[in-house]
């Protein structure tokens, strides 16, 4: 079993994270190579990701179960997942917290075991790899929530209108409203780029290279 402990801090405040972090649709569009299945009901979310090694493309596939505090602002994760040949499982549990005001601080505690062919390999960098993947999550998050900012209008000034104002048709029949137009839909997510293990793990590879520094100052 290995213990996952990440933080990472979101330039956006914490009231407009934590509800793109309640629609595991957004989620899975910031993860890269994340795809996510229909929803069937039945309180499990499944859906796969695609590694890229050199010119091989590797999916695997999983379900979780979600469960939300908004008081708190936390998540409980329980999932589990297999790989395409079917040769090597995972089981992951772990609780995601947002907090923070101007600013979000996003925390990830679970711990997670693979059997199989990739368990010398999880248990080895896993650790390097998820950290490497909550960076690259967080900043399409950050990415996301500042597309879905509303676009603040220009304040118009009190007084008379310019004389030279050209009156709108609503404004040459003071009986009638202006009729207001529907605001449209945010756009769906795009998926984040597909995931490419080569640069991921030279991020793992930054990842533990800086673990390593960071204990070599705590002795000192």
């Amino acid at each position: 079993m290995v213990a996952l402990s990440e933080r990472t801090t979101i330039a956006v405040p914490a009231a407009d994270v934590w509800p793109l972090l309640r629609d595991p649709a957004l989620v899975a569009s910031c993860i890269p190579g994340a795809s996510l299945a229909p929803d069937l009901g039945d309180g499990l979310w499944r859906g796969s990701i695609r590694v890229k090694f050199g010119p091989t493309v590797a999916q695997f596939r999983g379900e979780a179960s979600l469960a939300f505090d908004d008081a708190a602002r936390t998540c409980t994760i329980e999932g589990r997942g297999i790989d395409g040949r079917g040769a090597s499982r995972a089981l992951a549990n772990g609780i995601v917290r947002v907090s923070g005001d101007a600013e979000t601080e996003l925390t990830i505690d679970g711990t997670f075991t693979v059997s199989g062919p990739l368990e010398t390999f999880a248990n080895a960098g896993g650790v390097h790899v998820a950290r490497a993947l909550l960076g690259e999550f967080s900043a399409n998050l950050s990415r996301l929530v500042a597309e879905r900012a509303p676009a603040t209008a220009e304040p118009i000034p009190s007084g008379d209108a310019p004389a030279d104002a050209v009156p709108t048709p609503a404004a040459t029949m003071p009986d009638a409203a202006a009729p207001s137009p529907a605001a449209a839909p945010p756009p769906s997510p795009a998926p984040a780029a597909e995931l490419n293990a080569g640069r991921l793990l030279w991020q793992a590879f930054l990842s533990w290279l800086r673990g390593l520094t960071g204990k070599g100052e705590k002795r000192r």
